[in-house]
């Protein structure tokens, strides 16, 4: 299974589909890729509660990391942080290091004419207010500094929802940890395409060359149409060598490759991202 992350992305602007949710599909492939397991992702509106809801919820089940995107921003409707400190019984308090990221910020704002005054309003100061016990992330891309605290063998990272600050303090302060918490192991993917076969026909042939591959996932993905099917066959693994990695994804691909030409399908276009 792997290290266990579950991802929390907060907004209505998800719900109600006005923004496309880049971030989680962004985030899932990052963290995959450096050998992790998203085991979920959930989306919740701005609501203390919900927020807390889906906190306490991911809690429970006791993944490695908890991944938020939006809400650290200084509006009425940013409301992360408050959810997080309501779900672990904490109160949100005035942070120091927080405090100073946000002030250097706005003064350097200031300084380069984005803005008349670097005061510290309470809107402003709102972002330096995290749940006690929590680090602040430095933002090399914004105000709202990133929010990082744990409990009961669970981090807790909390990231602004405008994609370019989320992927930038997640490059910067995330990344290594994530990495270092995988150890050795890396996530492998390769794809072929299969024509000339329906889904349903080519189901049991996946099923069976799972069961003879265990470390390899095997996921298709329906690219034409009942009358002409043209589907991509998708194999994944995670391994701490590429040699092993490499030796499994082949073996699997050849097994169901076979079984697919017994049926008279056509299997082409070996496809390594």
């Amino acid at each position: 299974m792997g290290t266990q992350v579950e991802i929390i992305c907060v907004g209505n602007e998800l719900l109600i589909g006005k923004t496309l949710n880049t971030n989680a599909h962004w985030l899932a492939k990052r963290i995959t890729s450096l050998g992790l397991s998203v085991r979920r992702i959930t989306v919740v509106g701005d609501d203390v509660n919900e927020i807390a809801s889906a906190t306490r919820e991911a809690l429970e089940r006791k993944p490695r990391f908890i991944i938020t995107t939006g809400g650290l921003g200084p509006t009425f409707d940013d409301k992360t942080l408050e959810g997080i400190a309501k779900a672990l019984n904490r109160n949100l308090e005035l942070n120091d290091k927080a405090l100073q990221m946000v002030k250097e910020k706005y003064e350097a704002y200031a300084k380069a004419g984005r803005l008349d005054s670097a005061e510290l309003t309470p809107h402003r100061i709102k972002m330096a207010k995290l749940p006690k016990g929590a680090d602040p992330l430095p933002n090399p891309v914004g105000t709202a500094p990133g929010v990082r605290l744990s409990i009961e063998g669970t981090d807790i990272i909390a990231l602004p929802g405008v994609p370019a600050e989320m992927e930038a303090i997640f490059e910067e302060s995330i990344a290594a940890l994530l990495k270092k918490e995988a150890g050795d192991s890396m996530f492998f993917e390769a794809s072929v395409y299969a024509e000339n076969i329906m889904e349903s026909t080519l189901a049991p042939l996946i099923d069976l060359t799972m069961h003879d591959n265990p470390y390899v996932y095997i996921k298709s993905h329906p690219k034409g149409e009942e009358k002409k099917p043209y589907i991509e066959i998708h194999f994944s693994t995670t391994a701490k060598d590429s040699k092993i990695a490499k030796d499994r994804l082949g073996k699997a691909i050849i097994q169901l490759s076979e079984l697919i030409k017994e049926k008279g399908g056509k299997v082409k276009t070996f496809k390594a991202p």
